[in-house]
């Protein structure tokens, strides 16, 4: 079997999968409108099959030493190096994407599998002052069934930063992915850990829409919902898991501002705006949605902004040829347009871009953006760059902490003090110096405050505080007599 082969063992791709309780569904790639594969759509009753499941084989799960359970996911990180063409390939079709987007989900994904490795092999606990003659211990313990549901835009990393560190924690998972990206948001991860060897029904798939998301979230066997999405879906996952008193991990977006000071190159804060506003056409949470420019400077940077704009390639994301392509559906891109137009007539100013074809929406640069306007207030989730003119650095940073919420935010100049002094009163949970906004490197803790989140963090240092829960244990040689 060649690493580029997607018959053989990555059979599902372009099969028929059996039809769940809500029926079939094609699969459809962006770029072109060709139906990759369809996909069974699962409704409430599915989904407790699948919570039931998972739940009676975690309880087998957590008794498998902790080597074994590590030998899985290296393999399976193998595996995913083993099959990178043809994975990247089809992470790319189905997204959208660039060719390069999907390899580097698939190169992300075979690193989360390998750092999932170390976890069962880590100190799971403490043993904790106490009085002669008694043991005190405090270990971490998994929650029993994680739920992930996960989003389309980069479903392989988002999907798995969730699922491999919960299943090697301990857990048993119950995925849904996003119905639009079900084989790389899912069903891909699904398969290749089955060949790693690990044990049947531990970790169940369901594509389906808001009737299953609902029943994981409110399913009794299920302490932990796990969610990477929109800030309208996450407010409704956040009130019925605390209805339910259920752990919840929300990732979702907010404002995110790439600021540039007045001393910065011209040259490179164009380019790195551009690449923070447009990459994967800018259907990114961390996406440069403002770019805040020195007003003495932004005549010149817009005119280097625009000229990147008009002339950045769209097309067949996975020909290799181009910089952008489509958006994942026209649902979204009526929704960027709707930005676009709506800031327009409150008075921002089209420099470039603005339009569609069919699902390819144009680089766009909107000048004279301010507060109040929908592309200042709002994520647009699209290739928009939105720039915001300031004339002190304070003024940047209200303007930059403008917002109810941010995941990453950026500084460009060429004093390191200077920046550093502005990225320390930036409200946001990621902060990056002579960058953009656009950063993650799975071994760092991901997460924002306010509408970003709930303020928590996923990766890294974070996992294993995220995908268990404390338990005190304590042990005396024989039980005492009270004075009851």
């Amino acid at each position: 079997m060649g690493a580029t082969d997607t018959a053989g063992l990555f059979n599902f791709v372009g099969l028929q999968q059996a039809a769940l309780g809500a029926g079939l569904r094609d699969v459809v790639e962006p770029a072109t409108g060709q139906v990759l594969c369809r996909v069974g759509i699962a409704n409430a009753a599915d989904m407790a099959v699948a919570t039931a499941a998972a739940a009676a084989a975690q309880k087998v799960w957590v008794a498998v030493p902790p080597r074994e359970k590590a030998a899985i996911f290296r393999r399976a990180g193998a595996l995913f190096e083993q099959h990178f063409d043809a994975l990247a390939l089809y992470t790319a079709r189905e997204t959208g994407g660039i060719l390069g987007k999907g390899q580097h989900e698939v190169r992300e994904a075979a690193l989360i599998c390998q750092l999932a490795a170390n976890l069962p092999l880590q100190s799971q606990g403490h043993v904790l002052p106490s009085v002669p003659g008694r043991t005190s211990i405090a270990r971490r313990v998994p929650h029993g069934v994680v739920g992930v549901i996960s989003p389309f835009n980069f479903p392989l990393i988002l999907a798995l930063r969730a699922i491999a560190p919960a299943l090697a924690a301990g857990n048993g998972v119950v995925v849904k992915p996003d119905s639009r990206t079900p084989v790389s948001g899912g069903l891909m991860i699904a398969r290749i850990f089955a060949e790693a060897g690990l044990p049947k029904d531990l970790l169940q798939v369901l594509p389906g829409d808001a009737e299953a998301g609902e029943a994981l979230v409110v399913d009794p066997l299920v302490p932990m919902i796990a969610f990477t999405g929109s800030v309208a879906v996450g407010r409704r996952i956040g009130e019925l898991a605390g209805r339910h008193l259920k752990k919840v991990s929300l990732e979702l977006g907010g404002a995110n501002s790439l600021i540039i000071l007045d001393d910065a190159d011209l040259d490179v804060a164009a380019s790195n705006a551009a690449w923070g506003a447009y990459f994967h056409q800018g259907q990114i949470c961390m996406a440069s949605n403002r770019i805040l420019v020195h007003s003495s400077m932004a005549a010149e940077f817009t005119k280097r902004l625009i000229a990147k704009a008009t002339h950045l390639p769209m097309g067949n994301g996975a020909s290799g040829q181009v910089a952008l392509g489509p958006l994942i559906d026209a649902k979204q891109r009526d929704r960027v347009h709707a930005l676009v137009q709506d800031s327009v007539k409150a008075g921002a100013k089209l420099e470039a871009g603005g339009s569609f074809d069919g699902l390819f929406y144009k680089p766009t640069v909107l000048t004279g953006v301010k507060p109040g306007q929908r592309v200042f207030e709002e994520e647009t989730f699209g290739p928009v760059a939105n720039i915001i003119t300031y004339t002190t650095d304070e003024e940047a940073i209200a303007l930059a902490n403008n917002n109810t919420g941010s995941l990453a935010a950026a500084v460009i100049s060429k004093s390191v003090g200077r920046a550093m002094a502005v990225a320390q009163q930036l409200k946001s949970g990621m902060v990056h110096i002579n960058d953009q906004t656009v950063n993650d490197e799975c071994v760092n803790p991901f997460g924002g405050p306010g509408i970003a989140g709930n303020g928590g963090s996923v990766g890294g240092p974070a996992d294993m505080e995220e995908y268990t829960q404390w338990q005190w244990v304590t042990v005396k040689d024989q039980a005492p007599t009270y004075p009851f």
